[in-house]
Parts: C-alpha cells; structure tokens; sequence
C-alpha cells in the first residue's frame, strides 16, 4: 500500500472517531503549551530579576550594620549602629581599596510629605552626594543635590516621579522651587522639616521589588540631624569598578572596617557585607529549580495523554479487528498495518503539540503583555529549545504508546479476525 494511501486511510478513520480523536489531542496539547509556558516563564522571571538589578547599577556591594548568624537568624543583643559616616571616609582610601569607584553612605526611613493640602506617606533615602556615581538614573526635571549642598545641610530634596504626580501634576504647579515638609513617621515635630524641591528623577519604575518612583533623596546631614536625630549609618553602598574585582574588594573592606572597629575576633564582626551579584544568581538558580520542576509536572500532562493514546489505540485495534483481518486477506502486510496505527498514534501527538505550541507561545505572549503593563521588565522570551523539545516529546509519546496496538494489530490472524465478532 502507497503512503499516501496509508495516510488517507488514517486521516478517515481519525475523522471517524472524532470525539476520541479530539479528547486524546487534548491531553497532548495542554502538556506541550504547558511546558512552552512555563519555560517562557522561567525566562521571563530571570529577565525580571536581572533588570532589577541593571536599574540600581551593577558590581554593588552593600554594607549593613549588625550582623545574623551562619543560619541567617538574627543575633541577639544585634548593634544597629555600629557603622558611621568615617566608616565610608575610610572605604574611599584609594590606596587601600584602589577597585573602589563610589561609596555612598545613607540612613531612611518612612515618612509623611505635606505640600499646601496635600499629604503623602513615601520612602526618604537621606545621601550623601556619591550616590550618584553608586546608582544609574536620570533626572526628569532639576538637578541632584550637589556635594557641596550636602555637605553644608542645605534642606533641599529630589523627588520620585510618582511623589512629584501626586502632589503637583493636578494644580499643574511646576515642582522645582516648590517647599514641602517631610516628617518622619517616628518624628515629634508636628510641623515636620521645610526642603526646597530642586530636582525630579526620571520613572524608574521597581528594583527589587521595591517601587523606585516614590522614594524621595534629601541630604544625608538633614537626615540624621533634622529628621531622624541619629548619628550612625543605616547602610553604605559601594559601586566596584570592575567584577573581577569584587571578591578582593569585600575581603579589603572587612579588613578595614575591622581596624575601624577595633575588632581582633571574628565573632565580634558588628557588620555584614552583601554582594549583590551573588543574590542575583541565588536568585537565578531558584527560579531555574522551580522551572525544572513545573516542567516535570507539566510532562506528566504528556504521559497521561500517552496513556490516553494507548488505550484509545488498543480500543481502535479490538473495534477493527474485521477490518484488520479483511485487509490482510487481500494482501496487506503485517509491516503495512503496523505502519498504519503507528501513523495514527504520530498523527494525533503531532496534531496536538502543533496546537500545543501555538497555545503555548500566545499565552507566554499574554502573560508577557500583562507584565509589561504592570511595569515589570518581563521579556517574552520563546526560546528554540523548548519548541524542539515540545515537538521530539510529542513524537515521541506518540511513537511509544502506539507501538504496542501498532504491533498487537499487525500481528493478528486474519483468519480469527474475520470471525472476530
């Protein structure tokens, strides 16, 4: 029997059994689109984490006081303000830590922001004048406060580009020049601080997670003297010029702050040192994990749709088993008729993961969309691999699970199956 006879007679019997024929495509099709989509997924977390992490800078170091124990719980009795302002004077000592590009020392806190009316709850970040060498970003309107600015506590203050909408967009009133009052939530002042708004950020949107748009920057010495009455550091940011050098230079800073701290024990270390590139593959390796697994789980979706096949194919050969024998009667082969429920078997996984795929591959788009539209930096990413490993697996289960009826159908006495009733 030609091929292409072969296939027209598997083409009528599928389109025969159409209920079967569509159910067992189904069980296909959901285990192909859900492995496309998860792994599109697992793409599209990655891109969000590492755009995260391009939006603050890359090679960053942060230093936080206290420190946690080896199992990450916290040590009782933790000191919080063991790093001060000389601290960051000494991480700048370019001969000691000549891979140091910026350090950035900063205390925060939440707080209240009065304008005529108007009053918002944000985040204040109090600086000093090297967080603009630490961090990318670019101003919308204005200008950062300047070194000298923040050395001589002038009570001035850039704004997120959310915080700026929502106190001046709707009275349209230009927000540089404007005085705002800030009280921290923690604050007795009822009246709060007056800071001149000198500059507006450009929409940044989030960076771990943590929404960059309603933060606002003021002067490190208004911070800790005006708004929070503290002296010490809540974390110092430091920028490496170079990755390659960002193992030596944590080694380099521990040694320094040690000597600034007097400390000869290592038990006593009253800071902690994160580096930011190794949360981002923590981060990346985990997502890798979940995406592995949700695969698995999702390939279960194919194995079960096998089965499906496989009984469908062994009903098929037990209703046949007439047409089977008259067939073999007038001269059909027992390699023609393996050949021709192996083909259905085929036909009806490749059908499904065809349309698997598409599915897949639009609700990936959708997702994608979705994310996009919720400020996230998600890519939609499709990649080659997982188009090819959806289709192989789907050939596959239809090759494995229709070999047995493939094999039981070509095998029977035409004899037995023309008085099969």
């Amino acid at each position: 029997m030609k091929p292409l006879s072969i296939i027209k007679l598997v083409v009528k019997n599928l389109r025969a059994r159409k209920g079967r024929t569509i159910l067992t495509i189904l069980g296909i099709t959901i285990g192909v689109a859900g492995v496309i989509i998860i792994m599109s997924l697992g793409g599209g977390a990655q891109s969000l984490i590492l755009g995260q992490v391009t939006k603050l800078g890359s090679n960053l170091l942060y230093i936080i006081p206290g420190r946690v124990a080896d199992n990450g719980a916290p040590i009782p009795g933790l000191v919080i303000t063991s790093l001060v302002e000389n601290d960051a004077q000494a991480l700048r000592n370019k001969g000691r830590l000549p891979y140091v590009s910026a350090v950035a020392a900063s205390v925060s806190g939440t707080a209240n922001i009065t304008w005529n009316n108007k009053t918002v709850d944000t985040t204040f970040s109090a600086i000093d004048e090297d967080y603009t060498r630490v961090v990318d970003f670019t101003m919308q309107s204005g200008q950062f406060f300047s070194a000298a600015e923040e050395d001589g506590g002038a009570n001035v203050v850039v704004l997120g580009s959310e915080i700026s909408d929502e106190l001046f967009k709707d009275s349209g009133t230009n927000p540089i020049g404007q005085v705002i009052k800030i009280k921290s939530v923690t604050q007795n002042d009822a009246g709060g601080v007056p800071l001149r708004v000198i500059g507006v950020i450009a929409s940044r949107g989030s960076s771990f997670f943590q929404n960059q748009d309603r933060l606002v920057f003021l002067p490190l010495t208004i911070g800790q003297n005006q708004i929070l009455g503290i002296n010490h550091l809540n974390s110092i940011q430091i920028k490496v010029s170079d990755s390659a050098y960002v193992d030596d230079t944590i080694a380099t800073i521990k040694t320094v702050l040690k000597q600034q701290h007097h400390i000869l024990d290592e038990a006593d270390v009253d800071f902690e040192i994160r580096n930011q590139a190794e949360a981002v593959k923590i981060l990346s390796t985990i997502t890798d994990a979940l995406s592995l697994f949700l695969v698995a789980m999702a390939g279960i979706s194919l194995v079960v749709g096998g089965i499906g096949i496989l009984n469908i194919m062994v009903a098929t050969v037990g209703e046949r088993t007439r047409e089977i024998g008259l067939r073999k009667a007038v001269g059909a082969t027992k390699k023609a008729i393996r050949n021709q429920f192996l083909l259905e078997a085929v036909l009806l996984t490749s059908l499904g993961g065809f349309i698997g795929i598409i599915i897949g591959v639009l609700v990936s788009y959708i997702i994608a969309l979705v994310m996009q539209k919720l400020d996230y930096d998600w890519a939609f990413i499709i990649s080659v691999g997982s188009i090819l490993l959806s289709v192989g697996v789907s050939v596959l289960t239809g090759i494995v699970f229709g070999l047995f009826p493939a094999i039981k159908a070509a095998k029977l006495d035409p004899i037995d199956a023309l008085r099969y009733e």
